[in-house]
Parts: C-alpha cells; structure tokens; sequence
C-alpha cells in the first residue's frame, strides 16, 4: 500500500472531490475559494498537491497558484489548475505561468489523476531548486542598541582619525586616472541601499565584468551544461512505448520539449551559477586600486553607510543586486537576518586563508553569522572579536 496522499482541493466541484476520495490511499480537504485555501496553507498545513478549478470566488486558480509559489515553504506542493472546459489559451496560460498540469472536469478515473499526482509529487521533491528552511519561528531581527552606539562611535572616529589619509589617496586616484574618486552601487542588505566605496578599477570597468567572470570567478562551479539543450531527448519519454510523452509539451520558441525533461535540465543549469562573484587578482583594477584594496582603504566610505544606518561595521557582506536574487528564497535567505557589514566573519576567515574559499563555505559562514541574531543570541563581545581578527587580516597579497 502506497503513502497516503493529501491533497486540497479549492472549488465547488463535489463531483470531483468525491471521484478521487473513492481512492483509498487519498485523503481530500476542500476549500471554496482563494482565501479559504490561503488561511488554511497559513496555519501551517502542507498537502502534497493542491488541486485548483480556474474560477473561484475572490481570484482564480492562477492567482492562487502565484500565491503557493511566492511562499519558498510550498516549493515541494505540486500544483494542478482543473477548467470544465478546454480553452488553447488557458492551457497555454497555464503552463506559461509553469502550472505543473491541466487537467479538464470531469476526470476520466480517480486511478489516473491519482497516478500523475504521486508522480508530480516525486518530480517536485526530487528536483526542486529550492533548499527550504522554515524561517517563520523565532527568526527576528532588531538592531541591538549597543551594537548601533558602537557602530557610530568607531564610524565617527575612524573618519576623524583617517580624513589625512582618505586625502591624499583621492588625490592619487584622481591623478592617475579620470573619473570619479568614488564608486557608489546598488547593494544589498536587509534592504537596497547605495554603497559607498573609493574607486579601485579603470572607469567603465563593469562592462567587462561577464567576460571575465567566465574565466575568473573565485567562486565558479564546473559543470557541464550552462543552457538547455532541446535537442536532448528526454529519457522518461524514450521508455514509452506510444508517441505519448511523459508530460505536457512545452512549446518555447522554436523549441517543443516535454515539461519533466525542461525541468530536470533547469536544475542542472542552476546548478552551473555561481551565487557570488569574486575575480582574483582583477586586472581592471589600477596601480593605487591595487594599493587601497590590499590595505583595505577603499573600505573606509563604508563608514558613511554605517552613520546611515544601512551598515554595521560587523555583519553579513551586501550584495550586488544579482548575487542577491539568487539567495532570496531557501537556506541561504537566512543571510539577511543580520546587518549588512564592513566586516564580518566570512571576509576575516577568507583573508585570513589568502582568498581561498569555496561558494559552499561562504554560505555556510553568512548563516553562522546570522544565528548570531536569531532570537536573543547576540553579543557585543563576539562581534569584537572578530573585528579583532580583521585587524592582521586587512593586509593580504591578493586583490580579492
């Protein structure tokens, strides 16, 4: 006897509802329409799949479909969109908005519908992109008023010391070459925000950033395939004996591919990206860049983020927007629970082993860092520590 599986179902057709409980390793639970089934998902309850007709009081099942996917925790539900009636553009709609099936009312057998749920169920289990961890119980972040006064007090300080220093090193920039002493991008923390650093590389040095991160990338990860390949055939369709596929074709561009086979090869090409962007030993950078980068000096406007508020000078490194978007969901959102930091204990362990580290470990790290905040588990005395630990590790032979 197989697991039993739980499905909801989000409409009136009891019809329908009572078809697949006559299936004895099924269990149903019915809601009629978008907020009923949302309060339910909200409590905390995960069926297997969710089984949704389009027309449903206060929205629609696409709707309700957006809504399930937004929410990394039901990465795992698969998702069928069911009509009384077949409509091209629907369908096309559906898998358009990547709908795992589209089913027409009546179904034909509950042993059927029944069948291609447990093997959607697998599918999304086995190759879902999404590493999920629930981070709805007790994961708050506030900043703590000793860490703010301090941050302000060594952000003031430091500038005052320094201002000699940030001189004469904007008037170097500035004579051996033209442009901008400062960089300012968009990063981000808990929040976007503009980050402030002096310039380090040749003006005009981020158009040239994809052509060297495909040789270059500290953080790059070998792997064989970097697109789809539509000219593949899919295994699970090979095995069929009729012309029938294994799932719902997918029509893009030119391209028809069957949805199981899109997907599998989807995961294996995320798999290829790198989250994070480093280049070793740049060669954009210029002969003051290089100097200010391995003494750390290009840092120091950072202080004007921490006076801001959008930094601390301890905490999880800000990202470019499109290393980012790739940590937003799963595991690794984890990372944005903490400040966003001139330093923090990523930077000092990498420096510290001369700019060696891999993608996995730096994950790692920015999570270790952001159980620091998690609940009531902050201490100043931690955090002083590892700004202890940045102070030899600022020198280093790489420009990394």
């Amino acid at each position: 006897m197989e697991s039993l599986l739980n499905i909801l179902y989000i409409g009136r057709s009891i019809e329908s509802i009572n078809e697949l409980r006559t299936h004895s390793d099924v269990s149903v639970i019915q809601k009629s329409n978008t907020l009923e089934a949302a309060n339910y998902l909200k409590l905390g309850n995960k069926p297997h799949a969710v089984i949704s007709e389009i027309y449903l009081s206060g929205g629609d099942g696409i709707e309700m479909h957006k809504w399930i996917r937004d929410r990394a925790e039901f990465d795992r539900v698969a998702f069928i969109l069911v009509s009384y009636e077949f409509k091209e553009d629907l369908f096309k709609t559906a898998f358009n908005e990547r709908i795992d099936d589209f089913f027409v009312l009546p179904f034909s057998s509950a042993e059927s519908i029944v069948g291609r749920i447990r093997f959607l169920v697998e599918f999304r289990n086995k190759y879902s992109l999404v590493s999920y961890v629930d981070t709805s119980q007790d994961l708050k972040y506030s900043m703590p008023v000793s860490k703010r006064l301090f941050d302000l007090l060594v952000a003031f300080s430091a500038l005052l010391c320094l201002s000699p220093i940030l001189l004469i090193v904007v008037i170097a920039i500035r004579l051996e070459s033209r442009g901008k002493v400062y960089y300012i991008s968009k990063r981000v923390g808990r929040e976007p925000f503009d980050f402030y650093k002096l310039r380090s590389m040749r003006v005009g040095a981020d158009k040239e950033l994809k052509s060297l991160a495909k040789d270059k990338n500290q953080y790059a990860v070998n792997s064989e395939q970097s697109e789809i390949d539509f000219s593949l055939p899919c295994p699970e369709c090979a095995k069929l004996t009729d012309l029938t596929s294994c799932s719902p074709i997918l029509h893009i561009g030119s391209h028809n591919i069957c949805d199981y086979w899109y997907n599998v090869q989807k995961r294996e090409v995320a798999k290829s990206k790198s989250a994070f962007i480093k280049i070793s030993d740049d060669p954009r950078i210029t002969k003051i860049g290089k100097f200010i980068r391995n003494t750390s000096i290009d840092e120091l406007p950072q202080l004007i983020n921490v006076i801001k508020g959008d930094m601390s000078i301890v905490g999880n490194r800000p990202l470019p927007v499109y290393e980012a978007e790739l940590l937003t969901r799963g595991v690794m959102s984890k990372r944005f629970l903490a400040p966003a930091g001139i330093t923090g204990l990523w930077q000092v362990e990498l420096r510290g082993k001369g700019g060696v580290m891999s993608e996995e470990e730096r994950m790692r790290l920015d999570n270790e860092y952001a159980d620091h905040f998690i609940g009531n588990n902050y201490s100043f005395w931690y955090d002083l520590k590892l700004i202890l630990r940045t102070i030899p590790a600022l020198f280093q032979k790489d420009t990394v």
